[in-house]
């Protein structure tokens, strides 16, 4: 007797799919969300993390050289995280942690320090900003921040920084730092590269400095529609319109530059400026109900997180532990190639 035996079939196999880009990106705890940190940021994160693996750090190690209340630090890294998730972070999608549950971070940031020369960390912009911000607090976190700003890309080996075009000069620090250690150690980090996005600098309501916290002239998008209002009707317009008849320019007006986030009928607009058909008062109660109307169920779910805070610090935790394994893999390699192991 026989027994016809079917060929062996072997299983269809999947397809390989190709690792994504890994991205990082930093920001620091500064609360509540505003109008610059979205316009600015947090729209490109939530677009990046549907491109690449991307990886988002709320930095509370570098808010230490200039917040020194721990309360008040606290609040504002939750408040943070509750503002980058009620607006389209997605943890199924990427890593969302604080920086300080991974210490891993400022013994890198040790090591880089002994290969980076301190005339690199005196030139930087940012050091002499803050020099004339906080003349009184000086501290040596303020001189060695980009040390620690290299730390966290390079510990995940993240190859891409999303990053404004202005914001060039900080990154090729990094890259600095990086090109130090491999040259000293070997090849160890990859160069990150900036992944360009189109954030605009959002000036804040007085029409001159870059929104901001610490200058306190922020949108705050997540507040009561009560005080958005009463923030977009304090901001700075177009000074050298001084009548409701004279003709605007909404080129140079703050308000008018606002409404390209907030609708497609902003050319519009702008030419009922430039003819006076519209005024300054005009625009800005049209911005206030946009941006209220807009921010709606971003700052409904903001309200819910921050109800339930386990639920962000579970998303945090979370996230810190699913990095872990790359953390120590990166110090298990750097010192060993430094020769304290």
């Amino acid at each position: 007797m026989t027994t016809d035996l079917a060929p062996a079939v072997a299983p269809a196999s999947e397809p390989v799919t190709a690792p994504r880009p890994r991205t990082f990106s930093g920001i620091q705890p500064s609360g509540t969300v505003h109008l610059g940190n979205d316009l600015g940021a947090i729209r490109n994160y939530v677009a990046l993390q549907a491109e690449y693996e991307a990886i988002y750090c709320i930095v509370d190690y570098h808010a230490l050289t200039s917040t020194h209340d721990p309360d008040l630090l606290r609040t504002r890294t939750r408040e943070m995280a509750a503002g980058l998730l009620a607006l389209g972070l997605d943890p199924e999608r990427c890593t969302l942690f604080v920086q300080s549950h991974r210490p891993e971070h400022t013994e890198l940031a040790w090591l880089l320090c002994t290969v980076t020369p301190v005339s690199w960390l005196e030139r930087t912009p940012t050091y002499k900003e803050k020099q004339l911000l906080q003349p009184d607090d000086i501290n040596h976190g303020l001189l060695t921040y980009p040390v620690l700003q290299a730390a966290d890309i390079v510990i995940y080996k993240a190859s891409l920084v999303p990053v404004g075009r202005d914001q060039q000069a900080h990154l090729e620090l990094s890259r600095e730092i990086v090109r130090a250690f491999n040259r000293r150690y070997g090849d160890t980090f990859p160069e990150p590269q900036a992944v360009y996005t189109e954030a605009p600098v959002v000036f804040g309501t007085d029409g001159v400095k870059k929104m901001s916290k610490s200058v306190g002239n922020t949108i705050d998008i997540l507040a009561e529609p009560d005080l958005i209002r009463r923030q977009v009707m304090s901001m700075v317009t177009d000074t050298q319109r001084i009548k409701r008849t004279d003709p605007g320019r909404p080129e140079v007006c703050n308000v008018c530059q606002l409404q390209r986030f907030f609708g497609d009928d902003y050319e519009d607009l702008w030419e009922g400026e430039r003819t006076a058909r519209t005024g300054c008062v005009d625009m800005k109660k049209l911005i206030a109900d946009r941006i209220v109307r807009h921010y709606a169920p971003a700052r409904e779910r903001y309200l819910e997180l921050m109800a339930h805070p386990e639920e962000i610090d579970g998303i945090l935790e979370a996230g810190a532990d699913r990095l872990a394994p790359k953390a120590r893999a990166t110090m298990d390699e750097v010192r060993q190639r430094m020769g304290l192991r």
